[in-house]
């Protein structure tokens, strides 16, 4: 039976879905029928493979987005491979750590350039498939940029990071006043402290992950799956009218 959470038929595409949130992301979508464009600096075989198990396709598209250079690669072989571009997943991400007083410029643009730029030019070829596919047969796009607990709190050692994410949910909020209008649903996920390879360092140091611990109402890290049920409703037909939000999946941190 058709539901509203039915991704059957659409095809994602999913950055940084080799491992971690990416991945989990990945197989929810698939889960719910979605085909998958699996983007990753590694190729996202695991993924694919995953994927393919549940009865879906799925395919690996290799593309380092520290640069837009593949950008533009990333939309044409997934139209090449899969056919269309209904879903968007902007889940690529790095992450630097040193003291806001001796953080470097190499440190700062390698951050922006990954975290905004490339997402912000992901979104923009991928939104022209989109508007176009809704003129030609009223088509709903679904954009999901990854945010953070950073896009709304400062943080500690992360300033590049604390900035890139800041700007992902303003430029979440502007592309849904631009779109909104073309047939294309922009929003982001915020995950909370998540157990991945970026939050490696801040799980391994006994303090802090004492002190985030104590804060988190669930009372544990969060796990890539958590994610899964948030992009699901964010990439079906049930969140058409929701345009421009920020959905924190963080254990109760923000609450708190």
């Amino acid at each position: 039976m058709t539901t509203m959470f039915d991704l059957s038929g659409k095809t994602a595409i999913v950055t940084g879905a080799n491992t971690g949130i990416g991945q989990g992301i990945a197989l929810a979508l698939a889960e719910a029928g979605a085909n998958i464009a699996a983007v990753g600096r590694s190729p996202a075989t695991e993924t694919v493979e995953k994927a393919r198990a549940l009865g879906r396709q799925a395919e690996v598209v290799s593309a380092d987005l520290s640069t837009i250079e593949p950008v533009d690669r990333i939309v044409d072989e997934t139209k090449e491979k899969l056919g269309s571009i209904d879903i968007l997943v902007n889940n690529a991400g790095i992450i630097r750590r040193n003291d806001a007083v001796d953080f470097t410029e190499d440190d700062w643009d390698a951050v922006i350039d990954t975290n905004l730029k490339s997402l912000f030019f992901l979104c923009q070829a991928a939104g022209r498939e989109m508007i176009a596919a809704h003129e030609a047969n009223g088509r709903i796009g679904k954009i999901i940029n990854i945010a953070s607990m950073l896009t709304f709190q400062g943080g500690i050692r992360v300033p590049s990071y604390t900035a890139s994410k800041s700007g992902v949910g303003g430029l979440t909020k502007l592309l849904a006043n631009e779109w909104a209008s073309k047939g294309v649903c922009v929003n982001a996920i915020a995950p909370g402290y998540i157990a991945t390879n970026n939050t490696a360092a801040l799980q391994s140091d006994e303090s802090r992950n004492r002190q985030i611990m104590e804060r988190i109402p669930a009372g544990r890290w969060g796990d890539p799956s958590d994610l899964g049920g948030a992009a699901v409703f964010l990439a079906s037909s049930a969140s058409n009218y929701v345009r421009g939000h920020i959905l924190a999946v963080d254990g109760g941190w923000l609450a708190r």
